[in-house]
């Protein structure tokens, strides 16, 4: 397998983690970003959103972390990332979605134009908007996580599944900003037991080999 991506991706992050968990090997393939290539063809070739990563598997190259992320709960079923109840299954995958689509827009490429207009090259504007939606998310997870007995010492009962697969890559990302996590207890907690597994640490984008800087 071979796993295209950029060490800040929060995508490949999560797949990094996935992979560890699974115990699969993979070659990492670096792809190097200057501002604006993820919209020029050889990364829309890729990914056709304009965003790496993508796992290529044989001659099959797929896109997209979470979709990605269950392929692999399916051919390699230990340890599993989904509960085997239909409803923690639907509640993990709802978290995971609101972790990867509402909580870090910042590398979709949709908010960056939407802000760019009216903000033009004010980047401490933009940093300004970004925190704002990202503590949103945060704000809406926390409650959804915290009023929920299903809860445990991860997103969903006492292991790691898809949901704190997306989470830790998105906690490390608002570091990166400066969030206040304080009003976000029960994210904190989860995190730092993720952060405690070696899966977890070893996907850290400051301990890949070839990193972007």
């Amino acid at each position: 397998m071979k796993l295209y991506g950029y060490f800040r991706s929060s995508a490949a992050f999560r797949l990094r983690i996935a992979l560890n968990l699974k115990g699969l090997a993979y070659e990492g393939a670096a792809i190097r970003l200057r501002r604006g290539d993820q919209s020029q063809p050889p990364y829309l070739g890729v990914n056709p959103q304009g965003l790496v990563p993508a796992l290529e598997i044989g001659d099959e190259r797929l896109i997209q972390s979470l979709p990605i992320i269950e392929y692999l709960d399916e051919t390699h079923p230990e340890p599993p990332f989904l509960p085997q109840d239909a409803i923690g299954r639907a509640r993990v995958r709802a978290l995971a979605a609101v972790v990867a689509c509402d909580i870090h827009p910042i590398n979709n490429l949709r908010v960056l134009r939407y802000l760019g207009r009216p903000l033009g090259h004010d980047q401490g504007a933009i940093e300004t908007w970004y925190n704002h939606w990202i503590a949103s998310g945060f704000a809406a997870l926390e409650a959804l996580l915290a009023e929920d007995h299903r809860t445990g010492q991860f997103c969903h009962g006492d292991r790691p599944g898809l949901a704190d697969i997306a989470l830790a890559p998105q906690v490390v990302n608002s570091q990166r900003y400066n969030l206040d996590l304080a009003p976000y207890p029960t994210i904190t907690r989860i995190f730092e037991t993720c952060m405690k597994l070696d899966a977890f640490a070893a996907a850290h984008p400051e301990r890949q080999p070839d990193r972007d800087e």
